[in-house]
């Protein structure tokens, strides 16, 4: 009965992190900090050398709240760098660019925050309709249920009569039961569903700050393109460089790729506005 306790700690363990649900586009759904801590029990062997005590630590994998953010950020700096580049590119006036870049900020950060929140949204409700399945047959076909948890827990290694008896265990409680069943077979944890309103906030928010960069030295009395994509290309690889941060890339290869890809889009619509304003003209 010793392995089962420590099953079932296992089991504790596990339902108290809490992972994140199936889709989380932009993000919004959990939140937590960019390093997840993990330690490990004493080892026994360590009292010898001073009660040393084994930890390591392990970034959160999903991005938290962090990954949403910069890469919403680095969509407003983009596209609205794109646009900005194009229209002056075909040789309009200075009000014109500036009138293009506040438009370009409206209607991406609009359609950001609708298309995050219906994201997040349907994924939510598919999730709670799977919920509401599994929280049907737990109370119409309970033996039925602890019998697939034994399964899975079996199909893992664990000796069938122990599997069993973990399953029965962890079953007495309802709620616990469709916790443990929801991560097993769905994957996620019914605590932490994201938000749809703060997904929708988040990335309107974090949109139109990337969006505002290169729309800002006009505002501020610029009459040329080259302070705006300075200050753009400044933006793309401070973001590049936090992005860096999730991948565990070094910060200057984060920074110096989403500058070069930047560059790269600002470049093309600058050539293409001077050729169709040509055209036009």
């Amino acid at each position: 009965m010793a392995v089962t306790e420590k099953h079932l700690k296992s089991e504790e363990t596990r339902g108290a992190g809490g992972t994140e649900g199936a889709g989380r586009t932009g993000g919004s759904g959990g939140t937590g900090s960019p390093l997840a801590h993990r330690g490990h029990p004493k080892d026994p062997d360590d009292q010898g050398h001073g009660g040393h005590q084994d930890h390591h630590t392990h970034r959160d994998v999903t991005g938290g709240w962090l990954r949403p953010a910069v890469f919403g950020a680095m969509d407003g700096l983009v596209s609205n760098l794109a646009l900005i580049t194009g229209v002056a590119g075909g040789a309009v006036a200075p009000h014109t660019v500036v009138l293009t870049g506040l438009a370009g900020l409206a209607a991406g950060a609009f359609s950001m925050a609708a298309g995050e929140y219906t994201s997040v949204a349907s994924q939510r409700e598919l999730v709670l309709a799977e919920l509401d399945v599994e929280r049907l047959e737990l109370r119409r076909h309970p033996e039925d249920e602890i019998a697939e948890l034994a399964e899975l827990y079996v199909a893992r290694g664990v000796e069938p009569e122990l599997a069993a008896e973990v399953a029965r265990q962890l079953s007495a409680d309802p709620e616990q039961a469709l916790e443990i069943h929801a991560r097993e077979e769905l994957g996620v944890d019914p605590g932490d569903l994201p938000s749809p309103s703060l997904a929708a906030g988040s990335s309107f928010v974090s949109f139109a700050v990337g969006a505002l960069l290169p729309v800002l030295p006009y505002l501020l009395g610029a009459t040329t393109l080259w302070p705006a994509v300075l200050l753009a290309l400044a933006g793309l690889f401070l973001c590049g460089a936090v992005v860096a941060r999730v991948t565990a890339r070094t910060w200057w290869f984060g920074g110096l790729r989403q500058l070069v890809l930047g560059g790269a889009a600002a470049g093309v619509t600058y050539v293409l506005g001077n050729l169709f304003g040509a055209a036009v003209g």
